[in-house]
């Protein structure tokens, strides 16, 4: 069975994606951060994820990323940091040059 040229596209991109170092920081509480999750498992990118309730560091990690502020979810990617609140899915896409559809 041959994929399709847009799927196999779609394929190389991902594993591409998963070779990077994806690190989310989130929180619990926090419905952009289970929205983010699951907009990034659904397409195949794996990632890291950190509780900053439980780990003192990346919140200090987080805070430095957002001038002071504690914003979740926020995203490290190969020492890259931003944001994504509120959840916004054309952001993360373009982000992570992957399809907004699945």
């Amino acid at each position: 069975m041959s994929l399709r040229p847009e799927r196999a596209r779609v394929h190389l991109i991902l594993r591409g994606k998963s070779m990077e170092s994806i690190t989310m920081y989130t929180t619990n509480w926090c419905p952009d951060c289970r929205r983010a999750k699951n907009f990034l498992k659904e397409r195949g990118v794996s990632f890291r994820e950190v509780n900053i309730e439980e780990d003192e560091s990346a919140e200090e990690i987080v805070l430095k990323a957002n001038d002071g502020r504690s914003v979740v979810p926020t995203f490290d990617v190969d020492g890259r940091y931003f944001a994504c609140s509120p959840f916004n899915a054309e952001q993360l896409a373009a982000e992570f040059n992957i399809p907004l559809n699945p």
